[in-house]
């Protein structure tokens, strides 16, 4: 009788750990389909962010030829040929964010910030080059959505490409200047370039002088500062408040910001903190305009994959040599043959 109990307790226990294993494999499981939900959700949710122009169809043949050939390569493989990216800086008003941050209502937009990236081959150092905004230049013609297309524009301001063609534009006047084909097109907003910096924790600068612009409204004495995004994003604009008072005293903070950006993202483990991770591409995807060879989160994410050994150091900042414009002081035109020499150090 003894036995028959203990048999009958064994029993009942036995049934319910099978129970509760059955539940808790249906909970890992239920985890498991959530997980990946959400994860496609993410995915799906990035990916629908980013927004892109077709610049190769636009642009047709009509262009600077390709540095090198691009290699075939798997899926599995990382690309490691040269590679040349105009990254823009846009001062877009579109949206309220934006607006507020750039404080005011203006219609349209410029390229407020104009970077060649060019990557070397190995992607293991990279070189940055600025175009100053009031460069004069020869403003090539330039094809429209509709079908028509700009005059050819001589001595105008390189930021009002951007503002008449859009990022079409924008990167045919880059390669009629620089005779250097832009592989890829890469333009953020106010708002994107904050929500990034705030994203990745601040970032760190050291400022060699006191900054007091009022129209960036930004007040900092010299010396080591971490600045949120706002904050990052005025003293990206800082112009007046520093130096001559000129684009290329901004520049050279612009300049400091990207290397700062870059030491931050180094320094942040992103792979380790996948809640960061999101907030970080829903930033950057969330303010994104790409050509179409970049305009999915699988061909960003290889990009970034591919540069996954180039440090901070190893990124080389310089801006286009340029001189006061004959024709107006308060602009500037390029110094040749120094400016010419560079470009073609870059094909």
């Amino acid at each position: 009788m003894t036995a028959d109990l203990t048999n009958g307790d064994e029993g009942r226990r036995a049934g319910r750990r099978s129970r509760a294993l059955r539940i808790a494999g249906l909970t890992l499981a239920g985890a498991l389909v959530l997980a990946v939900g959400a994860a496609g959700w993410a995915y799906w949710q990035l990916n629908d962010n980013i927004k892109s122009v077709d610049i190769n169809s636009a642009l047709g043949d009509d262009r600077p030829l390709k540095a090198t050939p691009t290699p075939t390569a798997s899926a599995e493989e990382l690309p490691t040929e040269a590679l040349n990216i105009l990254v823009l800086g846009s001062d877009t008003r579109s949206g309220a964010e934006n607006r507020a941050l750039g404080g005011g209502d203006s219609e349209g937009g410029r390229s407020d910030t104009a970077m060649v990236v060019h990557l070397d081959p190995g992607r293991s150092t990279a070189t940055v080059v600025s175009i100053p905004r009031d460069t004069l230049v020869t403003r090539p013609s330039c094809p429209l959505e509709d079908g028509g297309s700009t005059a050819i524009a001589y001595n105008s301001m390189f930021n009002s490409a951007y503002s008449v063609g859009g990022p079409v534009c924008a990167v045919k006047t880059v390669e009629s200047v620089t005779g250097v084909r832009m592989d890829h097109y890469i333009e953020i907003d106010f708002a994107g370039f904050a929500k990034l910096v705030d994203a990745l924790g601040g970032v760190t600068v050291t400022t060699e002088e006191d900054i007091d612009d009022e129209d960036s409204h930004l007040t900092l004495e010299a010396g080591t500062h971490h600045l949120d995004g706002k904050q990052a994003l005025a003293l990206a604009r800082t112009r007046h408040g520093i130096g001559d008072g000129s684009d290329l005293g901004r520049i050279e903070l612009q300049q400091q910001l990207v290397k700062a950006l870059l030491e931050q993202v180094s320094a942040t483990d992103l792979l380790t903190d996948p809640a960061k991770l999101y907030r970080v591409a829903d930033a950057v995807t969330g303010s994104l305009t790409t050509d179409t060879g970049l305009d999915s989160l699988t061909e960003l994410t290889r990009l970034g994959r591919s540069l996954g050994g180039l440090s901070a150091d190893a990124v080389t900042t310089v801006t286009m040599p340029v001189v006061p414009a004959p024709s107006d002081p308060n602009r500037v035109v390029a110094d040749e043959p120094e400016a010419g020499e560079l470009w073609e150090s870059l094909r």
